[in-house]
């Protein structure tokens, strides 16, 4: 995107193919495919947008149409070096298209660091941390922090007794049971 300014139609092409094999990839999410099915789908669909996509980019070294320095020469060599592991969801059945929850999760925890710098003591920063990491594990899992919380405090024996069974991805199950 910093280029997008001074090569308007070169990064156009290249979003524009990205974006085909984000809206395939989110067909697959559509039809809930297995990670084995999502892979032969993209085999078949975005392969051949990819394998259209580094053809381009050679092309653009190849026949002088893009300086190596440039800003595009850069960006371009940046995709080329980095080919093998952009084109994984290519090869491994439920590789991801990228690592952005990853990222979005580092910068959650970077923000924590620099909040956390403010905490009166050693204690106040040691909850902060648990309640973070509590805060992001639901996120990850779909569940709401607060009502997963309010769930816990209401079944602490059970938690004790069966405190796996109390995980994020499995306490509705779980408090559904006792309820029941």
């Amino acid at each position: 995107m910093d280029v997008a300014a001074n090569f308007p139609e070169e990064c156009r092409y290249v979003l524009e193919t990205l974006g085909k094999v984000y809206l395939i990839d989110a067909e697959t999410r559509q039809r809930q495919l297995s990670p084995e099915s999502r892979l032969l789908f993209h085999q078949e669909h975005s392969a051949p947008l990819m394998d259209e996509l580094r053809q381009w980019m050679e092309a653009r070294f190849a026949e002088h149409k893009t300086e190596p320095n440039s800003g595009l020469g850069k960006a371009i060599s940046y995709l080329q070096r980095h080919w093998t592991k952009l084109t994984l969801f290519l090869r491994q059945p439920g590789a991801p298209l990228d690592n952005n929850i990853a990222e979005r999760m580092l910068k959650k925890a970077i923000l924590h660091r620099k909040n956390a710098l403010f905490y009166k003591t050693m204690k106040g920063a040691q909850v902060g941390d648990l309640f973070m990491s509590l805060i992001h594990t639901c996120e990850l899992n779909k569940v709401n922090p607060f009502d997963y919380l309010t769930e816990l405090l209401r079944h602490p024996a059970e938690l004790t007794a069966r405190p796996a069974e109390w995980m994020p991805w499995n306490y509705r199950g779980t408090a559904n049971a006792v309820a029941a």
